[in-house]
């Protein structure tokens, strides 16, 4: 059977989730701690890190960048970056930009702070960098409502990994109550679409032990 090894919080591990239920391809999922991986999971992945699939043909593969490209590869159907060369590079620059620049304007100054760094004996959170991360996230917000406004969907025309990338991202951050929805309707009109989609579903019934989402969370219509 082909398995997921994850995290409940890591957007990487979300992405490739939600790719895979795109695609529908079935699969069972490995809970990981990134902060006390098991030596079996030190033998797949010696960083230690989620995500790692192992696909049915036993193919061992970590990080969400590679792992995105086998599965576009490997199952044609749907595509989730498209066919046409300008297509693609308009969902790699998109993918890019949430995994590399969201993600270390904002969600790392959240998640991390919040969540991870005292679990990683690393002390406990950093408000500076909680602040920066909250200041961050409105231009972010403004540019999936820029992108939005111009588009069906934030690469183009079609649902794309750009969509599954940036979702990941913000719903580890909105299980923590930290998007201010109320200052950007049409990112939250964009995210309560991808929220709705089937591939999203049992994202939405993750509980972190001791730490409840907010209220909203798994609301479609919020």
């Amino acid at each position: 059977m082909r398995t997921l090894y994850h995290y409940w919080l890591c957007p990487f591990s979300r992405k490739i989730r939600l790719l895979l239920a795109e695609k529908k391809l079935a699969f069972d999922l490995v809970l990981i701690k990134p902060w006390e991986p098991s030596s079996s999971f030190l033998q797949l992945n010696p960083e230690g890190l989620p995500p790692v699939l192992v696909d049915d043909d036993g193919k061992n593969i970590s990080n969400a960048y590679p792992i995105s490209e086998f599965l576009e590869e490997a199952y044609l159907e749907p595509s989730l970056i498209g066919s046409l060369l300008t297509q693609r590079a308009e969902v790699r620059r998109l993918v890019a930009w949430f995994d590399e620049k969201f993600n270390s304007e904002v969600t790392h100054n959240l998640v991390y702070e919040k969540v991870l760094r005292r679990k990683m004996g690393q002390g406990g959170p950093d408000s500076a960098a909680i602040r920066i991360g909250n200041a961050n996230i409105h231009d972010h917000l403004e540019y999936i409502s820029w992108l939005c406004d111009r588009r069906n969907w934030l690469s183009g025309s079609a649902f794309s990994l750009a969509d599954i990338t940036a979702a990941a991202h913000l719903s580890c951050i909105d299980y923590l109550g930290d998007i201010p929805w109320d200052k950007h309707p049409g990112a939250k009109l964009w995210y309560a679409r991808v929220k709705s989609r089937p591939s999203f579903r049992d994202i939405l019934t993750d509980i972190v032990p001791g730490l409840a989402p907010p209220s909203h969370y798994t609301n479609l219509d919020f």
